[in-house]
């Protein structure tokens, strides 16, 4: 069974669709990507938290999100942060070699 990662971050436009994106083809992953407030482009449902096995966040903000608006669905879920600040755009060569060096001990 492969590994379900999902990325977070706070509107789901460049961070974690980046990371989404750089990870799909991984054939031991499946990923999905959402956004932490009301308007994301994607905005993380409790049935994506469920499905994860793996929730990798960009902040610790939004940690501290997930934990107030996901408690309960979360028990038992590992999430790392990744500590990468909003300060690339979509698919930025830095923000990926940053996304694949940080997600290198989570990702086999």
């Amino acid at each position: 069974m492969k590994k379900h990662i999902l990325f977070l971050c706070s509107r789901n436009k460049l961070r974690s669709p980046t990371a989404a994106a750089i990870f799909s083809d991984h054939p031991a992953i499946e990923v999905d990507s959402a956004g932490l407030t009301n308007d994301a482009e994607v905005p993380l449902s409790e049935e994506q938290v469920r499905w994860a096995h793996l929730i990798i966040v960009m902040e610790k903000v939004h940690r501290d999100r997930l934990n107030r608006k996901f408690k309960s669905a979360l028990a038992g879920k590992r999430i790392a942060v990744l500590d990468i600040p909003d300060e690339y755009d979509y698919m930025d060569p830095s923000l990926v070699a940053l996304l694949k060096t940080r997600c290198a001990s989570y990702i086999p």
